[in-house]
């Protein structure tokens, strides 16, 4: 799912439940974070496990965003 659509659905149920909008913002700052340190052309042993410990801390709140966006899907 394009992410235009999941800020979307974000957008729709975040009065119905505040987790998904923080959920959201999470992995929007994330996904910043990441790019940053791939955009470097060399990186530090501490860079290269800060990017592995962001990678899991994303993938892990996208997981979580996405349970709660099927759960109000499924509803409709």
């Amino acid at each position: 799912m394009p992410e235009k659509n999941i800020e979307l659905l974000v957008e729709k149920y975040s009065d119905q439940d505040p987790e998904l909008k923080v959920l959201w913002d999470e992995h929007v700052l994330f996904k910043k974070q990441i790019l940053k340190l791939e955009g470097k052309p060399y990186r530090t042993p501490v860079e290269e496990q800060e990017l592995r410990v962001l990678k899991k801390q994303k993938l892990e709140g996208k997981t979580r965003l996405y349970a709660k966006l099927d759960k109000f899907e499924q509803v409709e």
